[in-house]
């Protein structure tokens, strides 16, 4: 039998001669019952997990779905904020387009943009082929006794404006710098070369003023006061050109604009006077009315001199629809006096079809 002391030294010594093996041991055995047990028990998780997924890919309701999403993971819903389009926000909630009139004019604050920037004035087109009725012969033979013209012609306008002065005063108010081109090309003469029959050019000061008043159901959104000068650029006999003072205002109610034109023919001597009487022909103002369907617009302009003994009118019919991103189809009709400074007593009657700039888009 050993003593009880002898024991103690034998264990001692023991204890001594294994010294760190028993430990390294110890954690060779703990690792072989982790890499036993873990596939396991991953495969049970992983497999719970996918099941779970697939449930939360059944939800239709985005926000919904995406709640099943984060109770899976241990996370939050709030600890995120989730972005507004994957959460389905409300079109109500949505920042809304500005209007028509807004953009054009710079009405609203978010349509601001300064001093300077080039931005389209009024309408932007080409009709590469239009076929006018009853062109004005009579006016081109004052010049050239063998001129002729052809029905089938090529029009466009070009039409741009810059802001001057933004907030005069630090009211609600803008000048405005304005310039309009319009061009009657006989291109298909090509016995005579295909000359220009008529351009109008047309710069016009204007002093904006932004409004916010109702009559009628409609918002009025602005007023124009300016001067317009508007001249073909020709020489005796066919020189045309006058001045106004004008006076212009903008109403909408969406999807509808309506612009309601006026104007004052600054008097003219009789030797000065290009077109005597275009008063007569053209009256004092006209209407111009907008109608938006998705990426359609539909267009009317009438103007009559008020007249009960001798009446006289115009109207422009017109129609745009999508093609591109900003260009659009354009189909137009016109009849009636005054389509041109040349043809300002003289009735025309002409349908068209090319591209103008969707800038309502």
């Amino acid at each position: 039998m050993l003593s009880k002391g002898r024991k103690e030294t034998l264990m001692k010594r023991r204890t001594s001669h294994y010294g760190p093996w028993a430990g390294v041991g110890t954690l060779l055995i703990s690792l072989w019952i982790v890499l036993i047990l873990l596939p396991k028990v991953s495969a049970e998780t992983l497999s719970g997990m996918s099941r779970d997924m697939a449930e939360c890919a059944k939800i239709e309701d985005d926000s919904e779905r995406l709640k099943c999403y984060d109770k899976i993971t241990g996370r939050e819903s709030g600890d995120i904020e989730p972005a507004k389009e994957s959460v389905g926000i409300p079109p109500e909630e949505k920042a809304e387009k500005p209007s028509y009139f807004s953009r054009l004019w710079e009405l609203d604050e978010e349509s601001r943009r300064g001093k300077y920037p080039v931005k389209m004035h009024r309408s932007n087109y080409v009709l590469p082929f239009t076929y006018n009725e009853s062109p004005n012969v009579r006016a081109v033979r004052e010049a050239d006794p063998d001129k002729d013209l052809k029905q089938p012609e090529v029009t466009f306008q070009l039409s741009l404006k810059v802001k001057l002065w933004q907030d005069i005063l630090n009211q609600k108010m803008d000048l405005w710098f304005g310039y309009t081109q319009r061009s009657f090309w006989q291109f298909y003469n090509f016995e005579d070369s295909s000359p220009f029959r008529e351009t109008n050019y047309e710069p016009e000061l204007l002093l904006n003023f932004r409004t916010d008043y109702n009559i009628l159901g409609l918002r009025g959104r602005f007023v124009n006061l300016g001067f317009n000068h508007q001249s073909n650029g020709q020489s005796e006999p066919l020189s045309r050109s006058w001045n106004r003072v004008v006076v212009n205002f903008g109403f909408e109610r969406d999807p509808f604009c309506f612009l309601l034109k006026t104007w004052y023919r600054i008097p003219e001597s009789a030797r000065d006077d290009d077109n005597p009487n275009i008063e007569k022909y053209l009256g004092y103002g006209e209407i111009w009315a907008y109608y938006f369907l998705k990426k359609h617009r539909f267009g009317l302009m009438l103007r009559n001199n008020l007249s009960f003994h001798a009446n006289r009118g115009a109207l422009q019919a017109e129609w745009s629809f999508p093609l591109f991103k900003q260009i659009a189809g354009y189909l137009q009709y016109y009849v009636g006096y005054g389509e041109n400074l040349l043809d300002y007593n003289h009735s025309v009657n002409r349908i068209g079809i090319g591209f103008i700039l969707a800038d309502w888009i």
